[in-house]
């Protein structure tokens, strides 16, 4: 009789650890990024920009909202100016307007945050988001799309601004990669918690 119930007890906090290993997909969750399209390094000119497609994956196998961040000013330019322009707003600490508002972010609780590192960090326009919106109540997990940078200082940025958050693990990769490496999404989300059947 003691042995039955030490083994129900014993199946009852493992279903206890799977369900809290997979409460991340309960929440309401969504993806804010930022990508750029049009000429970039290694891939060439592409009408869907690396960090848009690791955020579909995320969508896709999530279930995820999104919100794209999307400056008022044009980036649509050769890369040769693009990173010069990065660079001086970088250099500046100018903060782009923002093309759209984020109206409905009370209502989630896990916010995916990614965008490309420009000049070791995410692109400005990422940084008048952070300011306009607080975040510290939520759990926040970044990645980036990079061609030598990995995460470069964006995770730390992010913790500087928000030091109440929770953060999970982060995610970098190449973005000569994304195309073809959808796997490496699926394994970076599994070991955070999803569920996601292996191929």
């Amino acid at each position: 009789m003691l042995l039955a119930a030490m083994w129900m007890m014993t199946l009852s906090i493992g279903a206890q650890n799977a369900k809290q290993t997979k409460v991340n997909q309960k929440n309401k969750t969504i993806v804010v990024y930022f990508s750029h399209a049009g000429e970039n390094y290694s891939v060439g000119h592409v009408k869907v920009g690396n960090t848009k497609i690791v955020a579909d994956y995320i969508s896709e196998l999530t279930g995820a909202d999104q919100f794209e961040i999307v400056a008022q000013k044009s980036y649509d330019m050769p890369y040769a100016k693009l990173i010069e322009v990065a660079k001086e707003e970088a250099r500046k600490g100018e903060k782009p307007a923002l093309k759209e508002e984020w109206k409905k972010g009370d209502q989630y609780d896990t916010v995916f945050v990614g965008g490309p590192i420009w000049w070791g960090t995410f692109p400005q326009v990422m940084f008048t988001f952070f300011d306009k919106y607080n975040l510290n109540d939520k759990t926040i997990i970044p990645f980036t799309t990079h061609e030598g940078s990995g995460l470069g200082n964006a995770v730390s940025d992010l913790k500087e601004i928000y030091p109440k958050a929770t953060f999970r693990t982060s995610f970098a990769i190449y973005g000569h990669e994304v195309r073809g490496q959808k796997a490496k999404v699926e394994k970076w989300l599994r070991g955070l918690g999803y569920s996601i059947p292996k191929k």
